[in-house]
């Protein structure tokens, strides 16, 4: 038996060491034999599933397993192609993917730059929404020249809608009591466990925010494809479409699939991919002055960074952040910092902590510029604050300038399956946080003194780092969140639009000329080699392709949810709003 183990192992360790030496040759091979971009070439990109908004991966890892292209590799592959005299135009691929509106906004604002040089974007989809909703994904492909759908498809211009589950139901038939305090009114990331239908504040929240975006995406289908608004509304109440009524509407130009739209750019054109471009023609922003790049994505916690497999959600440690902005400031060639935060919030102490790495940096006379992806609420918000600039798109989910605390007891479930426990304490409040027995008055008094002192801490680093007074932080406070266009005029952003606008602010900030290019240099460096192809190969996602996007989306609002309740007292969280 023995033998037959260390045979197995052998062949185990032969095969990872070809695997290890076939990627290395490709790409030594890659390297050495770069192909040449042919004049009348067409960029394919498969938007069909939603780009990571964070670094994009290096080396053996990209060469070893299928990784998605990040946000970055798109909107770098569209700039790079918009200066390519080789380049005539772009194909998409739209799909029914989770991305954000704000992400779509950016890749909405990368396209347009793109046709101003004279180029055409053509999109085509199988469908806008099968038996779904298609809103997003049309927003997204109306920003191109031509829609191609396909005879079966249908445009599914519904609107939008947030569903929101409560469990407080559920959490009473099992004998768990949710024991949660927040600040204030709007600070709703508790409601899941804590109520049995929508509150009135958090309702007069959502339907805000839902009749922005609305308004967002009405306004730029309208102008993309020169139609009324009123007419657009009326489209979006009788939808969804079909293929024909899609046509008569304007909201289409072609009926056909990939072939019958990659024809449209003429028989000599010639398709590249969006990775092959890149890894050909070079990555933008790699040369001239330095600009770190830092990202804030997913939940903020104590320690360092981690992907969470269970939701494919990546997090953000504050040991690392706090690492990055020191490595970034203490380089004498940054010239700014560019920090890109997609990010719910979570633990108090740790954004905090980022908070005062972000302050060091700003006060070391390095500029920070913020960019804001789909969602940088209360604690996401929170590290933004001490910023030179912040930037977000219009439908960004911004503030949420709040705090929830509190547990979930499960003290009633152990009673109805018969089962009890003890405790032994020495001080008053030391079972404080016991999962088996609610807060006592006592307390409770030490919990709302906790939540206080976190909530005017919060209100106190948005004031001084925005420059806003008392009066006009509580205006945009109480635990509410913005659009990104309400945040502007609540005085919580600077400016309109993605990370290009804030690379545009970073230079300017830091005097660097605006037709200069920069090396955009991420920090800390990003992981490479065996650690990074082990950690792709643990936490590469599996379960997304067999789950329909409507589901995927609301299971993974539910997890966030749940993970939010779970998260440390006194934490500044938000809920997983995603309107569909």
């Amino acid at each position: 038996m023995r033998r037959y183990i260390v045979g197995f192992l052998a062949t185990i360790g032969a095969l990872v060491f070809l695997i290890v030496l076939g990627g290395l040759g490709v790409w030594i091979w890659s390297a050495t034999h770069r192909t040449r971009i042919a004049d009348n070439t067409v960029v394919s990109i498969d938007l069909s599933t939603a780009p990571q908004d964070g670094p994009r991966e290096r080396g053996l890892t990209r060469l070893l397993f299928t990784a998605s292209p990040s946000l970055a590799d798109v909107l770098g592959t569209i700039e790079k192609a918009g200066d390519d005299p080789h380049i005539s135009g772009l194909l998409l691929r739209i799909g029914d993917s989770n991305i954000g509106v704000a992400e779509i906004q950016e890749l909405r604002d990368a396209i347009a730059a793109f046709r101003a040089k004279g180029k055409r974007a053509v999109a085509y989809a199988d469908t806008f929404g099968e038996l779904g909703s298609g809103t997003r994904s049309y927003y997204l492909a109306a920003a191109c020249n031509e829609i191609w759908l396909q005879p079966m498809g249908m445009v599914g211009l519904v609107g939008l809608g947030v569903e929101m589950p409560y469990l407080r139901g559920t959490l009473d038939l099992l004998g768990v009591t949710p024991d949660f305090v927040h600040r204030e009114e709007f600070k709703n990331a508790a409601n899941m466990a804590t109520e049995t239908g929508m509150t009135a504040p958090e309702r007069e929240e959502m339907t805000a925010l839902l009749n922005s975006l609305y308004g967002q995406i009405q306004s730029g289908i309208a102008a993309n494809r020169k139609i009324a608004p009123d007419e657009v509304k009326s489209i979006v109440d009788r939808a969804p479409l079909l293929t024909d009524e899609a046509l008569k509407s304007r909201l289409v130009d072609h009926v056909g699939g990939r072939d019958e739209a990659a024809s449209s750019f003429g028989p000599t054109a010639k398709f590249v991919g969006l990775s092959t471009y890149l890894d050909t023609v070079g990555p933008p922003h790699r040369q001239g002055p330095t600009i770190a790049l830092i990202y804030a994505s997913g939940l903020i916690s104590r320690g360092g960074s981690d992907d969470n497999p269970l939701t494919g959600a990546a997090g953000s440690g504050a040991d690392d952040l706090t690492r990055a902005f020191r490595l970034a400031t203490e380089d004498k060639s940054v010239r700014a910092i560019l920090f890109r935060i997609n990010s719910p919030g979570g633990s108090a102490v740790a954004a905090e902590t980022i908070w005062a790495a972000v302050h060091r940096a700003h006060e070391a006379g390095k500029p920070v510029i913020v960019s804001m992806g789909d969602v940088a609420g209360s604690g996401g918000y929170y590290i933004a604050a001490p910023a030179d600039k912040i930037v977000a798109e219009p439908a960004t989910l911004t503030g949420s300038i709040g705090v929830v605390a509190g547990k979930l007891v499960f003290g009633g479930v152990l009673k109805k399956v018969g089962a009890t426990w003890g405790s032994i304490t020495v001080g008053a409040n030391a079972g404080m946080f016991s999962l088996f027995d609610e807060f006592s008055d006592s307390q409770r008094v030490r919990l709302d003194a906790v939540i206080d002192d976190i909530y005017a801490g919060f209100k106190r680093r948005v004031a001084e780092g925005r420059k806003l007074d008392a009066e006009a932080v509580e205006a945009a406070a109480k635990g509410r969140v913005w659009s990104g266009e309400d945040a502007r005029g609540k005085g919580l952003v600077d400016q309109l639009g993605g990370m290009k606008t804030a690379l545009d602010l970073a230079k300017a900030t830091a005097g660097i000329p605006a037709d200069q290019d920069v090396d955009l240099k991420p920090y800390p460096p990003p992981r490479r080699g065996f650690i990074a192809a082990v950690s792709r190969l643990i936490g590469g996602g599996g379960v997304d392709a067999l789950m329909p996007q409507g589901s995927l989306a609301f299971l993974r609002g539910t997890l966030q949810g749940l993970a939010l309740l779970l998260a440390p007292p006194g934490s500044l969280t938000m809920s997983p709003v995603a309107p569909r």
